[in-house]
């Protein structure tokens, strides 16, 4: 293996004596339009801002709620022309030069990239960087997704001739082995050392909140009336708060002692990942042991507690008209859509009563969070009903069908992972209610499915607003 090597850095001293040497550069500037508002900027810049391209380049990330059946590259340049011209060439026909755009849709579960003439890349490498991306895509990983979007188009773009495929690809099999065995090893070491440093800054920022919070946390918890229905379940979390605590604060210590070498290992960032989930679940822990406390007691400020427990519902009943406009047109007019239609108005009627009981002593609070469970698990049996009919109209099969119904239905039980944990998110399962949010990105992941089955999943096209604009750039489903 060392005179494998040897032999292999003498037929590359050679190779590469009159190459250009490949320099680092990092982004001149990093743009950020978070319009479907799903990336975490404190991850997400700095991350960006510390990765590596071979040429100056100005790196744009733009996100937005569309759907499986919008054309992303269209909806790219569309928001370029209304609110970015400087990402157009002079003429207004091409990217302008020295540009990389990253482009998401979250809900329709497309992906695209973007570049000038002067960093563009064939459609196959294009489809490499997007590929990059969908398996923490699929996993509503939306941040990381876009981290490792990037890192690899910044791997691809500009790169030498000495570092292509085709190069590596002309040297002998045991020299391919050698460099692809140390290259890949180099990649994967690399990529585990950043994401462990953002699981570790993820982590630490939560745990400095819990940690600052810990008194008032447990005074909190002390002052929930026991007897209260939704104050006891509570309470059954705070009895393990503790001991997750604990864990959290051995993690702590534990990744903090890792030296560069150790969180490039793969058991090491898993290590990381899991001081990260356990802290952030107890900030959102303890954040609801205080809601609990101020609103069952009816204590100052009950109004604004109160006002949280009612946020996932209000988002539901404002994303009903949304999920019905995205399915099949034959099932906007079907009778589980008026059913939602004919829910949302009801219960937003109902909202206000509900709050006025409260202030006049009406309604105790016990009484109004179960008004609210029963409001999201009627919404929940509706949505239930709303699937299986758009699903009927857009399948071709039974193959199809149960294609559609699998993914949905492990979208919708995930639950919806914008919202800020509430009471009655806390106390039971993630599946016990069903969303808006989840609703449509189950249903796009579902056609995704079907769709990719169909025909191919990439397109190039600019769609009809596009005229003449030729742009290097594509999409594709994930």
């Amino acid at each position: 293996m060392k005179r494998m090597i040897g032999a292999l850095m003498l037929v590359l001293a050679g190779l590469l004596g009159t190459a250009p040497a490949a320099h680092a550069v990092t982004p001149t500037e990093v743009v950020v339009e978070d319009t479907a508002g799903v990336l975490d900027q404190n991850t997400l810049l700095p991350a960006v801002e510390a990765i590596d391209f071979y040429q100056p380049t100005k790196v744009a990330v733009y996100t937005y709620n569309g759907s499986a059946s919008a054309n992303l590259n269209e909806e790219v340049l569309r928001f370029a022309r209304a609110q970015h011209p400087e990402w157009l060439s002079a003429d207004g026909q091409k990217w302008a030069d020295g540009l990389f755009i990253f482009a998401l849709d979250p809900v329709g579960r497309w992906v695209g990239t973007y570049m000038g003439e002067d960093r563009k890349i064939p459609l196959e490498q294009r489809e490499d960087i997007q590929e990059a991306t969908k398996e923490l895509f699929r996993d509503a990983q939306w941040t990381d997704g876009t981290i490792a979007g990037i890192e690899r188009g910044a791997e691809l773009i500009n790169r030498p001739w000495y570092r292509s495929g085709a190069f590596i690809g002309s040297l002998w099999a045991a020299g391919i082995a050698v460099v692809g065995f140390f290259g890949v090893r180099f990649g994967v070491r690399r990529q585990n050392l950043a994401r462990a440093r953002r699981e570790i800054e993820r982590g630490d920022r939560s745990y400095s909140n819990v940690s600052m919070d810990l008194d008032a946390t447990e005074v909190n918890a002390n002052t929930i009336p026991p007897t209260s229905e939704f104050g006891s379940l509570v309470l059954e979390k705070y009895r393990g708060f503790m001991t997750g605590y604990t864990e959290a604060s051995r993690l702590n210590s534990r990744v903090h002692a890792m030296s560069e070498k150790d969180l490039k290992r793969g058991k090491n960032v898993k290590t990381a990942a899991e001081y990260a989930r356990m802290a952030t679940e107890l900030d959102a822990l303890d954040d609801v042991i205080a809601d609990t406390n101020t609103f069952l007691n009816l204590a100052s400020g009950w109004e604004r507690a109160w006002d949280r427990q009612l946020a996932p519902l209000r988002e539901d009943l404002d994303g009903i008209d949304s999920l019905i406009d995205e399915g099949p047109e034959s099932a906007r007019s079907a009778a589980t859509a008026a059913s939602l239609r004919s829910f949302r108005d009801r219960t937003q009627e109902q909202l206000e009563d509900w709050a006025a009981g409260l202030a006049d002593g009406r309604t105790t609070p016990d009484r109004a969070l179960r008004l609210v469970q029963d409001s999201r698990s009627e919404f929940t049996e509706l949505l239930k009903a709303h699937a299986d009919r758009v699903i009927e109209a857009y399948a071709k099969t039974s193959s199809e069908k149960d294609k559609m119904r699998e993914e949905m239905d492990e979208e919708l039980r995930g639950g919806d992972r914008r919202s800020s944990p509430t009471i009655l998110d806390t106390v039971y399962p993630p599946y016990m209610f069903y969303s808006a949010y989840s609703f449509n990105a189950g249903y796009s992941s579902a056609q995704s499915s079907v769709d990719s089955s169909r025909s191919s999943s990439s397109t190039t096209g600019y769609g009809s607003s596009g005229g003449s604009f030729s742009g290097s750039g594509s999409s594709s489903r994930f």
